[in-house]
């Protein structure tokens, strides 16, 4: 690299910069304690561990997003971690001695080996809460009211759409119906890229009743309003109870959530399989008109600490704060400093007092800028301490 581009960054990646570094730090610190308030307790996993422990259970599209490392005392493969969830779910199962419920919440950088969309960051900035010991409504009820309360604290106005899926729909049906391997692969791929088209060709081909075949052309079009719901249980809702039950899931979930937030726009999509390998139960996810990607996501992921030695029920969610920092219509306040004189020009008086006021000031939330021999006072700096009358004063800068 010459000295003319070392300053570059990899694509992707960005530094954050004075004032936006302080105002997403502002909004971590409101999220941590709306969790906190919530009942969340607060961890912080290592940002590199093993990859037979950081993946495992995960399925493909983690590892592909992970960078791989060799530890140099062991020889062994390590991974910077690109997914906080798989790290807090090994705290449940393994580093907390806890049988009933456990709630955790994160804040953490995290790194991709390339972006999840255009729109994406290589180092998201994630936060999240996951709920451990509950399987039921109730819980995907809760972290959902929490991921919604989440987009209003950090300031985001703009109208919210809750997409809310299962992935019991797709795996029921592909187990009542004698899918093969080979063709449920290949479907799984297409109704991941919505490829409508391609859908009916691969279905029209496969070796499988009409019926059958007419349930898997309808799955992927059945997105839309609450309405799409009861077209699915007259299309299928007879194919095994693991659908009908999933079905009746989302409609008594979407209906406490519209009672709580009756200003979100509820949408579902019946053929959405996001983290299909390690989801058991909904999926969601919080979308905006302003960003084209989802803003926040999540779902139930049951015995995912089962590798670990427990097995427990899990729901969860998260969202990289910078992007809801981008989003956020909190107003970034400009800085309104103290500025402090030079401390050469003063006398021991006027030092020692000088000491004891700045740091009485700054316990009381003052932001003061010393300024220092032999150059310029800082710009930011609207006041000024001066001596007057045998005391510092703050007056209007100059």
């Amino acid at each position: 690299m010459s000295r003319a581009n070392r300053w570059l960054l990899p694509d992707g990646v960005k530094e954050v910069l004075p004032p936006e570094a302080a105002r997403i730090e502002g909004l971590r610190r409101t999220v941590v304690d709306l969790y906190q308030a919530w009942g969340y307790d607060l961890v912080m996993p290592p940002l590199i561990e093993y990859i037979d422990s950081l993946l495992i259970g995960t399925g493909d599209d983690l590892d592909l997003a992970t960078f791989k490392v060799i530890d140099q005392k062991t020889g062994r493969t390590m991974g910077i971690r690109a997914d906080i969830t798989p790290q807090v779910a090994r705290i449940d199962a393994h580093s907390i001695d806890c049988d009933g419920i456990n709630r955790l919440c994160y804040s953490n950088t995290v790194l991709h080996t390339s972006a999840a969309n255009p729109l994406a960051s290589r180092s998201p900035l994630q936060v999240g809460a996951e709920l451990y010991g509950h399987a039921g409504i109730d819980s995907d009820l809760e972290v959902i009211s929490l991921m919604l309360e989440t987009l209003t604290s950090v300031g985001i106005k703009h109208p919210i759409t809750l997409d809310l899926g299962h992935v019991s729909i797709y795996r029921g049906l592909v187990s009542a119906l004698g899918l093969a391997d080979d063709d449920e692969r290949e479907l799984f791929n297409l109704l991941q890229s919505k490829a409508v088209a391609d859908i009916d060709a691969l279905v029209s081909a496969m070796d499988l009743t009409d019926e059958a075949k007419a349930i898997f052309s309808q799955l992927p079009r059945l997105y839309g309003e609450a309405s799409v719901l009861d077209k699915a249980g007259q299309l299928f809702g007879h194919v095994c109870q693991e659908v009908t039950d999933a079905i009746e899931y989302l409609r008594s979930l979407a209906k406490a959530v519209s009672e709580r937030f009756p200003q979100v726009t509820l949408y579902f999509d019946l053929a959405e399989l996001r983290g299909y390998e390690y989801h058991t139960g909904v999926v969601f996810a919080a979308l905006t008109p302003a960003f084209g990607q989802a803003i926040a996501k999540g779902g139930r992921y049951d015995d995912i600490g089962k590798v670990f030695g427990r097995a427990r029920p899990a729901t969860g969610f998260s969202a990289d704060l910078k992007v809801l920092s981008e989003l956020s219509e909190v107003l970034c306040i400009e800085s309104d400093a103290i500025a402090m004189p030079v401390e050469a020009t003063l006398t021991n008086e006027q030092r020692q007092s000088l000491w004891q006021v700045q740091s009485e000031l700054r316990l009381e939330g003052e932001r003061l800028v010393a300024q220092l021999a032999h150059s310029a006072a800082s710009k930011e700096c609207s006041r000024q301490l001066v001596w007057q009358n045998n005391a510092w004063k703050i007056v209007p800068a100059e």
